[in-house]
């Protein structure tokens, strides 16, 4: 018999090989990533650029995952995937199909509920800015995802996109998606963990995403999504101190999202 790691790694062999680190490596590594909850604990496992696995009370949860299936291979598998819009660095309709069993819950955008194969849209839900639902007992909210500056508008046109807050055992944890700091970012409450992106020219700049946050004011920050084109890339630790400098008491959660590649 097969495990599901020689599955993927073979179904993706096409996609060029990778280095997977042991799951209970993983873990190690990411020991702080973990955060207590009323019925247990919830482990963020930082995947790359905006692709996150949240280890959960209420199940396992892939956020936009894209690219090789195997960099998926030693976490469990989904209980619950979101998709916060098209773009190929956040939906990939192979990826999805690989990763997703035959009862895996889907929750994209409407934009991406309407361009999915037919096998994934029948299991897949979509939700729009400013909706609410709940699936596999995680109650879900989609927060607007925009750009406001001219000259970004049309990568992310207001009304497209979304970010989502989740509610699991008394933590509200916040995944941006591509947007700068909306007005609906800065009046976001009681958000124990988020992730912000920034880069440019797609979202924003880390002064801009720093000065929303300082607004917001999570629990938890982790800058993600930072890579940009034609020097647009953002240094998250430049994001730390301006964040510190506007007297923020949030703690920025540091990783390299790009295993020291930022080409």
């Amino acid at each position: 018999m097969h495990s599901r790691r020689t599955f993927l790694t073979r179904g993706a062999a096409c996609a060029g090989a990778i280095t997977v680190l042991p799951y209970h490596a993983l873990a190690a590594a990411h020991a702080s990533n973990t955060f207590p909850t009323d019925g247990g604990e919830i482990v963020v496992h930082p995947v790359e650029h905006a692709s996150v696995v949240f280890e959960t009370p209420a199940g396992t949860i892939y956020a936009d995952p894209v690219g090789d299936p195997g960099r998926y291979a030693d976490f469990p598998e989904p209980d619950l995937i979101l998709v916060t819009h098209e773009h190929g660095d956040h939906y990939n309709a192979d990826t999805l199909s690989a990763l997703a069993g035959e009862d895996t819950p889907i929750l994209t955008n409407p934009a991406v509920y309407d361009m999915l194969p037919e096998a994934l849209k029948a299991r897949a839900s979509r939700i729009a800015n400013g909706e609410s639902t709940e699936l596999a007992g995680v109650p879900i909210e989609a927060i607007p995802a925009y750009n406001l500056t001219e000259g970004r508008l049309n990568f992310h046109p207001e009304g497209r996109d979304n970010g989502y807050i989740l509610s699991i055992d008394g933590m509200r944890v916040y995944i941006s998606g591509d947007t700068e700091g909306t007005p609906e970012m800065r009046a976001l409450e009681d958000i124990d963990i988020a992730f912000v992106s920034m880069n440019l020219p797609f979202t924003m700049a880390a002064e801009q995403a720093a000065d929303a946050v300082a607004e917001f004011a999570p629990t938890y920050v982790y800058p993600y999504h930072y890579r940009g084109r034609d020097g647009g890339t953002q240094d998250p630790e430049e994001f730390a101190r301006l964040l510190s400098e506007a007297g923020a008491e949030t703690e920025v959660k540091l990783h390299d999202w790009y295993n020291g590649n930022l080409g």
